[in-house]
């Protein structure tokens, strides 16, 4: 097996009192306008942005409260990209092909304003004059207050992160005793306000929440909200992961199907992370009244080779995969005495796109057992966005 291969850590920042036709020169391939590929052949199509880096549940596997306590020291807010300084990079993201943009942070609703945000974006349009797929991830703790002003604001999508119906386990894996009653009302508002797709992200994790995947199944079934099943990953390095806590799709499927019949499902486009179950109705088929469940297999199931995602953090760094340990910075193409031009910007971000060769995840065994590669040099998951 050939060694791992990280991020590609361009040394942009090294360059600063460079020109921007140097800087160019070096890194970019002048394909504005066009899709770009990797090193491995997989198209850019998904940007995750990271809207802030605070959260208000202080869950184990993201934000566990031992770290992310009241001392802890959060990005000052002048460091963060501005709105429109977020609208402008998606905008070039856009044109090199992507057709999803997914706000995430932290929990994106607590940033000021955020509608705001949702409808400069959804203003976007790709080259063809489409739009774009707009989305949201949120623990669902404001979004009864906010479902109707991100509707009016453009947002058709979300998916809320949801890990149990039990109030105990709930409260016990927020940290905070927030109870489940008020996320689903927040999905009752949602469906309300008429956004129409939402999803719930429920993740599994060992000694913790397995016995909640089947009422979750059963409670979500037949009411237009599609649920995903996402196995405890190890990212960032505070959450203690363990292979040993891992619940493996296949187990979670099996379950399910014991009370639940499920049918595959393909898959609803190229380079999608769950693999799809519909619900199966008396005649055996897949019953679009009763809807279908997911399962994201991240750990037992790699999806490196058709990965199409790159994230973008709170403050302007770019990532190429939730496993990377560096980015690339590029607020500072954005801000200072000498910004760069849309033509330069896009040129540096498909050539940054094109250096890319990550694939974490299928080489998740070696990678762990690699001193260098030690899970402490990683973003934490608050940082960079799920």
């Amino acid at each position: 097996m050939s060694e791992p291969h990280l991020a590609r850590v361009i040394p942009l920042r090294e360059l600063r009192s460079a020109s921007a036709d140097a800087q160019i020169a070096a890194y970019a391939t002048k394909t504005a306008g066009k899709s770009v590929l990797d090193r491995l052949g997989r198209p850019l199509r998904d940007l995750r942005i990271s809207v802030t880096d605070r959260c208000n549940f202080r869950c184990s596997y993201c934000m566990p409260k031992e770290v992310f306590g009241r001392d802890y020291r959060y990005l000052p807010h002048d460091s963060l990209l501005n709105f429109d300084e977020i609208t402008r990079l998606s905008r070039q993201f856009v044109e090199l092909g992507v057709r999803k943009l997914r706000l995430t942070g932290g929990e994106p609703l607590l940033r000021k304003n955020v509608e705001q945000l949702v409808r400069q974006l959804s203003e976007l349009r790709t080259p063809e004059g489409e739009e774009i797929d707009l989305t949201m991830t949120t623990n669902g703790a404001l979004l009864a207050s906010k479902a109707r002003a991100l509707k009016e604001a453009g947002l058709n999508r979300v998916t809320v992160s949801l890990d149990g119906l039990n109030d105990e386990v709930f409260k016990r894996m927020n940290d905070v005793d927030f109870p489940v009653g008020k996320v689903l009302k927040g999905i009752e508002a949602a469906q309300a306000a008429g956004i129409s797709n939402i999803k719930v992200n429920m993740v599994v994790k060992r000694g913790t929440n397995e016995h909640e995947v089947l009422p979750m199944a059963k409670f979500f079934r037949g009411t237009g909200v599609t649920l995903r099943f996402i196995e405890f990953m190890d990212v960032g390095a505070t959450n203690g992961w363990r292979m040993a806590d891992v619940v493996p799709s296949e187990d979670i499927v099996r379950l399910i199907s014991s009370e639940l019949p499920l049918v595959p499902l393909a898959a609803s486009s190229a380079g999608e992370t769950a693999q799809r179950y519909g619900y199966a109705g008396q005649n055996g088929q897949p019953d679009k009244l009763l809807g279908e469940v997911g399962v994201i297999s991240s750990v037992t199931k790699a999806f490196c080779s058709d990965c199409n995602r790159a994230r973008l953090s709170t403050e302007g760094r770019l990532f190429l995969c939730l496993f990377g340990s560096q980015g690339v910075d590029l607020r500072q193409f954005l801000r200072g005495e000498n910004p760069m031009s849309d033509v330069e910007l896009i040129n540096v971000i498909a050539g940054i796109w094109q250096s890319r060769a990550d694939r974490y995840s299928e080489l998740r065994e070696k990678v762990l057992v690699m001193p260098s590669l030690q899970r402490s040099a990683r973003p934490e998951m608050s940082y960079i966005g799920g």
